[in-house]
């Protein structure tokens, strides 16, 4: 199966950090670039981070500074690193190659 199985997320505080994990088989690992998404409520689905099997990276700037992005070749994982939350970076969050992982909820909240 040619799936992206995603873990982290959850409710933290603003000003926290959390770390959103997702895996791919070599298949898609090893031959395309990742990224991740997020979808706010009542929103379309923005672009927010990717990662090329070179390593590259870009960020969008509107968490520029506060997101990164990574990935783990022996462990076939890309992890969003998210620190400074804020209430508007409370969203679904969507990893993603040629296909899309099952989502991970974050929510941002005192």
């Amino acid at each position: 199966q040619l799936q992206l199985v995603q873990s982290g997320g959850g409710l933290v505080q603003p000003g926290g950090s959390l770390r959103l994990s997702c895996w791919a088989p070599d298949l898609i690992f090893l031959r395309y670039d990742m990224g991740w998404y997020r979808q706010r409520p009542g929103q379309a689905r923005d672009w927010v981070a990717t990662i090329t099997t070179g390593r590259d990276t870009e960020i969008a700037n509107s968490v520029k500074g506060r997101f990164s992005i990574s990935r783990d070749d022996a462990k076939n994982t890309v992890y969003l690193e998210m620190n400074s939350l804020r209430s508007e970076d409370t969203a679904l969050y969507y990893c993603t190659a040629f296909n899309w992982g099952q989502g991970t909820q974050v929510t941002v909240s005192s």
